[in-house]
């Protein structure tokens, strides 16, 4: 792999920064300063960056407060995408939405080029609960989160079992769900005669949105968060 390559991989920039770091004398490879951006690298060579070590990835995991007004896409043709929120060194890697929220759903959002965990988090067979906070327009009632826990008939599809968990305010409620359909959480909610004014995704199986996280700003996940995500 080209040196320059290796480097915007291991997170020091886009390509264009890291040759200009490369020329400047930054880094080295086996305790030799190398100029030269085109310089093959493999994975037994000590590669450093002002004494950094660095190390190539393949993966990038990525957890996002998503802020409304944004469709959980790579592209469309109306709206902005949520891709377009991420610095330019992350988007050589082409991460994905896991799943979807709607434009006007907030919360936690994970983005990765990783398709075996996202087709993980994503399949109903796995059984991966999202955990969504919802503001109602009326009271929830003990009765709905019966029927909740009932599962739901719909035309395109049939929800498995949810929870329903009311809040003292009893127009406040969180949701999890084992799916990820179209408007499935407003969908259930109407179908016991409440609409959703308001709703964020606050947790994807044991992972929690870090709620020092502002709409629209994000982070990697670290090594326990990323564990936890590949063995719920």
């Amino acid at each position: 792999m080209r040196l320059d390559k290796f480097l915007a991989d291991g997170g020091f920039g886009t390509r264009k920064e890291v040759k200009r770091l490369i020329k400047s004398g930054a880094a080295a490879v086996n305790g030799v300063t190398e100029k030269d951006a085109g310089r093959n690298v493999s994975g037994s060579d000590n590669v450093t960056v002002n004494g950094k070590s660095a190390v190539s990835r393949e993966f990038v995991y990525i957890m996002m407060n998503k802020p409304q007004g944004y469709v959980s896409a790579t592209e469309d043709k109306h709206y902005p995408v949520v891709t377009e929120l991420l610095d330019e060194s992350y988007k050589r890697f082409a991460p994905s939405p896991v799943g979807r929220l709607d434009i006007d759903t907030e919360g936690l959002l994970l983005l990765t080029n990783d398709g075996a965990l996202n087709h993980r988090l994503t399949s109903p067979s796995k059984n991966v609960y999202k955990t969504y906070f919802a503001m109602l327009d009326n009271e929830a009632e003990d009765k709905d989160a019966e029927t909740f826990a009932g599962g739901m008939e719909f035309k395109d599809f049939t929800a498995k079992s949810a929870r329903l968990t009311i809040c003292e305010n009893r127009r406040e409620v969180f949701i999890e769900i084992a799916e990820g359909k179209f408007h499935q959480v407003k969908r259930m909610c109407a179908r016991v005669g409440k609409n959703v004014e308001y709703l964020k995704r606050v947790a994807i199986g044991p992972l929690e949105l870090d709620e020092s996280l502002l709409p629209g700003e994000y982070r990697e996940l670290d090594e326990k968060e990323l564990e936890l995500l590949k063995n719920c």
